[in-house]
């Protein structure tokens, strides 16, 4: 049993340079004094108001509170709308949702910043024509290039009314949780640990796709670091005593599968579980600094690379020689190690880096563990009646095996619980280990000791299939449980379109033990195991489970718990990444109103493809 007294809950820690983006709210105004501005100021400052308070309510995916800046006055005209501009410039403002009730001067008003997400929610009131503002600046707003989302609620409210309906309460978070992901990620670095992967595509680090349309720099090191690092004890050894004893402890050894005359001997295990460890704490190390390194006179070294998101290349010229990355990658990922429950890491197997950002996007969306898995096989109905025996209703459509050796967090064993199918945040009063909750992934900050405890129980550690691995190390052993909603997704790259996102929500499935074990036999049963079924439209990539698997555009793809989509798709089109896949019912597109202007009304992909290319990437 995992030591529980080991994992206690961290505080939310801003483990990057650089504050965290905040929401700007721009309470706009009819400027005409003399009784109209007049009549207008509370109501219009009362919309901002109840906007930040609804915000506030969320957090970031490092855990602290979204902070939201207002207007120190409502804007009439472009020159409150410059001292606004200039106050969001202070305070570190990401993106921008302006609030108004009337009728205000369009262009004079509208939030200029190029970069910056940016959403106006235009009140449905028959009083002032709060919706003749909304359409007269998304119209300036498409005419000048700088697309905008609009949100108008659905039913007329009386004016002076501050509750926020439920479908624009959807919109403004929808917008902020997606906007804040774009804000988060620039100026911050992709780290490549080692370079291309056993010729795998996605570990060709395209750097000017990164730069262009997330922000993000790149930062490459060779392996070798690693092995100076190892070399020269560049690490906590605190800490690396705390940890190699904390996974003496929390981390059971599984079956060895390899050859009896081919095992490596108890000594080189346990050499393995050593170096195991000290390249775990240096990957972190490499991506977010350590100010213990500078106390040991490593000052350069305990800067980091600032890396929200990064990459291990292993295969093949490290894990020849070395032990595999696996620990480094599964236990970074999981959102818990020896220092107890904290934010997750995001790091790439074999360095795959557009998966390691579209695991990135997953996280920032939802403060959840992301899983890195091939998307191996699709099993139909029939194979799996030949090879097993087995039939049943819930497989009638087949599945994928999602499997991989390296980042499976932990998490994805599926042992935390959840109040409902769809969130993440339990309700007043349900205990987190209430045996009727169902189970599934939670944001990081509100994992429980026993919650992670239960995942670490769930979890064996496989000593590594040498004919892959050579020079040892370990491979997470677990089986996901079933009926945990999930998306899985990922950013490819074309030439001469440039990046596409592809979405597949579905759920996870358990088989009989036996049949499992049939099926997971003929792969490798040291790996974990995810049964996956795609949530079925009977059209286009998802007519049946095997078109899913037939249009999945690369070997690998991120898994984020919940059905994301919608969100994803929001935040696609923020970026300027057209989505070519996905299975979102269309009530849930949110996209910026220009893209109605591409046609989205009769051709939504296409729209979406005609709009991206037309604005390009946000920061190219």
């Amino acid at each position: 049993m995992a030591n529980l007294e080991s994992l206690k809950v961290n505080p939310p820690t801003n483990r990057l340079r650089g504050d965290l983006p905040k929401v700007g709210i721009r309470p706009t105004i009819d400027g005409r004094y003399g009784g109209v501005r007049e009549s207008l100021e509370d109501v219009t400052m009362g919309m901002a108001r109840s906007v930040a308070e609804l915000i506030s309510q969320a957090r970031h995916s490092s855990g602290h509170p979204i902070e939201c800046v207002i207007a120190d006055t409502c804007i009439g005209g472009v020159a409150e709308a410059a001292e606004c501009e200039a106050k969001f410039q202070r305070e570190g403002v990401g993106i921008s949702l302006t609030v108004t009730p009337a009728w205000c001067y369009g262009s004079e008003t509208m939030d200029m910043d190029p970069a910056r997400p940016k959403a106006i929610w235009g009140f449905n009131g028959t009083d002032r024509p709060g919706a003749v503002y909304l359409a007269a600046t998304l119209a300036g707003h498409n005419q000048k290039g700088l697309p905008c989302f609009g949100i108008y609620g659905r039913d007329v409210q009386d004016l002076g009314d501050q509750e926020i309906p439920g479908d624009v309460q959807a919109k403004i978070l929808r917008f902020v949780r997606a906007g804040l992901a774009v804000a988060t990620m620039r100026g911050k670095s992709y780290l490549s640990m080692g370079g291309t992967s056993m010729g795998i595509a996605g570990s060709i680090v395209d750097q000017d796709f990164l730069q262009d349309y997330l922000g993000l720099r790149t930062e490459v090191v060779d392996m070798t670091e690693f092995v100076g690092r190892m070399n020269k004890e560049m690490y906590d050894q605190e800490e690396y005593e705390l940890a190699l004893a904390w996974v003496r402890e929390n981390c059971p050894e599984g079956a060895d599968t390899n050859a009896p005359e081919k095992q490596r001997t108890r000594e080189q295990k346990d050499q393995d579980w050593a170096d195991s460890v000290k390249m775990a704490l240096i990957a972190r190390d490499l991506m977010v600094g350590n100010p213990r390194l500078a106390e040991m006179g490593y000052r350069e070294q305990a800067q980091g690379h600032n890396a929200i998101v990064g990459g291990f290349q292993g295969q093949r010229q490290w894990t020849d020689h070395f032990p595999n990355g696996d620990f480094l990658e599964a236990i970074l990922c999981s959102s818990f190690d020896w220092n107890g429950v904290r934010q997750p890491y995001m790091v790439a197997t074999e360095n795959d880096a557009l998966n390691g950002v579209s695991m990135l996007l997953g996280h920032l969306l939802t403060g959840t563990a992301q899983m890195f898995s091939d998307v191996r096989t699709y099993w139909s109905p029939a194979a799996v009646k030949r090879v097993t025996g087995y039939q049943s209703a819930a497989t009638d459509h087949g599945f994928l095996h999602l499997i991989n050796s390296g980042p499976s967090a932990l998490d994805w064993t599926g042992e935390q619980r959840v109040s409902n199918s769809s969130g993440t945040k339990p309700p007043m009063g349900l205990r987190a280990r209430d045996e009727d909750a169902p189970h599934g992934l939670k944001a990081w900050w509100e994992i429980t000791a026993e919650e992670a405890g239960a995942c670490l129980d769930a979890t064996k550690w496989c000593a590594s299939d040498l004919g892959y691995f050579p020079a040892g190390g370990w491979s997470t052993d677990f089986t996901t449980r079933g009926g945990i909603p999930c998306t899985m997704f990922r950013i490819n790259l074309v030439k001469g379109l440039g990046p596409v996102l592809q979405i597949a929500e579905g759920q996870t499935i358990s088989l009989p033990d036996e049949v499992h074990d049939k099926l997971d036999q003929r792969t490798n049963p040291t790996w974990p195991t995810t049964w996956f079924v795609p949530r079925l439209t009977g059209q286009g990539a998802f007519k049946d489970v095997y078109t899913v698997m037939a249009h999945w555009g690369a070997n690998h793809g991120a898994i984020s718990y919940g059905h994301l989509g919608a969100d994803l798709i929001t935040l696609a089109s923020m970026l300027r990444i057209p989505v070519d896949m996905h299975n979102v019912p269309t009530d849930g597109l949110f996209r910026p109103s220009a893209w109605h202007r591409f046609g989205s009304g009769m051709d939504d992909t296409g729209a979406d493809f005609r709009a991206c290319k037309n604005y390009g990437p946000l920061y190219g």
